[in-house]
């Protein structure tokens, strides 16, 4: 357990920052999910529907830092190949 102030301080920070980490996480992995789900249902229309919610959590989870840019990148670039491939 934490001694001085600044611990104890960092201790809770880091409490607080966990909860919306798991929060962010739990976004943008429900969303890929439903988004994956779609297209391997050959669902063209649904998935166009659900690509902005897509990208729309995967850049809240770059601006909180909980991923990398690249890694969003990467994965938005995945996520509108598969939706092109169902044509």
């Amino acid at each position: 357990m934490p001694i001085t102030s600044s611990a104890k301080k960092a201790l809770r920070a880091s409490k607080k920052k966990r909860v919306f980490n798991i929060r962010r996480k739990g976004a943008v992995e429900s969303e890929l999910k439903d988004f994956r789900k779609l297209i391997a249902a050959k669902d063209a229309k649904g998935a166009a529907k659900l690509l902005p919610a897509v990208y729309k959590s995967l850049d809240k989870a770059v601006k909180t830092d909980y991923i990398k840019a690249n890694a969003a990148s990467r994965l938005k670039s995945r996520a509108a190949a598969a939706l092109a491939k169902l044509g």
